[in-house]
This record gives C-alpha cells, sequence and structure tokens, in this order.
C-alpha cells in the first residue's frame, strides 16, 4: 500500500514537471511564429516607411518638390499603389508612407533609377531654397506590412 502512494506521488511529480516543460518549450516559440520574415510577404502589400527631417519654414518647397518630382516617377511604376505624407509640427519631421502591391515589385526598380530620382528631388529643392545642400535629412527608412 505504500509503495503504490509512493508511486503515485513519482508519477503525479512528474506529470507535473512535464506539463510546465511543455508550457515553457510553447511559450519561447510564440514570438516566432508572430514574427515572420518580410519574405513571407514577397506577394502581399507592403508599406515603405521614409522619415525626414522638414524644417516648419520649409515645408511648403518640401510638399512642392514632392508633388513636382517623386509623384510622377513613382505613379510611373509597376506595383505602386499611392502615398500619404504626413507631417509632425512638433518634431518638424516628414512621414511618408508608399504602398507597394508586392516587395518583390517594389524591390525590383533599380538602385540606379531611384538615386536619379533623388538627385532631381535635391536639385529641384536646391534651386528653389538657393543653397548648396538639400536641407531634408533622411531620418529613417524601413517598411512596414499589411496585416
Amino acid at each position: 500500500m505504500k509503495l503504490d502512494f509512493n508511486l503515485k506521488k513519482k508519477i503525479q511529480r512528474f506529470c507535473l514537471v512535464f506539463i510546465c516543460l511543455v508550457v515553457l518549450i510553447f511559450q519561447s516559440d510564440i514570438p516566432n511564429l508572430k514574427a515572420l520574415t518580410m519574405d513571407n510577404y514577397q506577394g502581399k502589400i507592403v508599406i515603405e516607411e521614409l522619415r525626414l527631417k522638414v524644417p516648419a519654414d520649409l515645408k511648403a518647397e518640401w510638399l512642392n518638390a514632392e508633388k513636382e518630382i517623386w509623384e510622377p516617377w513613382l505613379s510611373s511604376k509597376d506595383g505602386f499603389l499611392g502615398r500619404q505624407l504626413f507631417w509632425d509640427k512638433e518634431k518638424e519631421e516628414a512621414l511618408i508612407l508608399v504602398n507597394w502591391k508586392s516587395k518583390k515589385l517594389w524591390k525590383s526598380i533599380p538602385m540606379s533609377e531611384v538615386i536619379v530620382v533623388q538627385q532631381k528631388f535635391e536639385d529641384n529643392v536646391k534651386a528653389a531654397l538657393n543653397v548648396e545642400e538639400n536641407p531634408f535629412e533622411l531620418i529613417y527608412e524601413g517598411e512596414l506590412d499589411k496585416q
């Protein structure tokens, strides 16, 4: 009888330890399940995120250059779905969100082409402001995936 009681206790302890281990193992994998790499979203909408330093007194020139240079070029690109421009008055920062049909289409645009358009943008701004350097510093560039 005493032997049965000890065996029962050991089985209960084993089960408790086993359950705890299983829970810990599966808990550690949950973030990995939610944080899929962008490679899994090659065929889904992706949003390009850009942040620029845009001083309040130069906001109009920035918007004008965006409209004259970037807007027509982006509109001609396969996979371009649209974009949104935001400006934070307190931080004096612009947020540009560019929607692309897929990451594959977005990344298929040659970097050399992007550099040419960026140079046109900067030349436009420098001429409009009569300055030597582009005053709109790129602070951050990244991407967001549509959930």
